[in-house]
């Protein structure tokens, strides 16, 4: 399970056994919920955020860090899921500190 980032207490990662769409699971606490990418001509053309089964999505703050993170890194958050599932690479993990506006 590679971890991508974390953001204010939020856990970025993939599970190492992923499907298409392309997305991203964000996690703090119990709470828990995925970005997934919808890529269109090689541009993402929409993202959606979806809750994870069995797992309370994440609310109020949370998903606002978790949406104003996805504006920042979304482009990313897809090359990182092409190397790991495509290429193989590892995939480094940042933790970043300054929050996004």
């Amino acid at each position: 399970m590679p971890k991508l980032y974390e953001y204010l207490g939020i856990l970025f990662y993939f599970y190492s056994n992923e499907h298409e769409p392309i997305h991203v699971h964000a996690k703090k606490a119990e709470f828990e919920s995925k970005a997934e990418f919808y890529i269109v001509n090689g541009i993402i053309s929409e993202i959606k955020i979806v809750g994870v089964k069995g797992k309370k999505p994440l609310i109020g703050n949370e998903l606002k860090n978790f949406q104003s993170f996805l504006g920042q890194y979304a482009s990313e958050i897809v090359v990182k899921w092409i190397d790991y599932f495509v290429y193989h690479k590892e995939i480094p993990f940042e933790k970043i500190t300054k929050k996004i506006k």
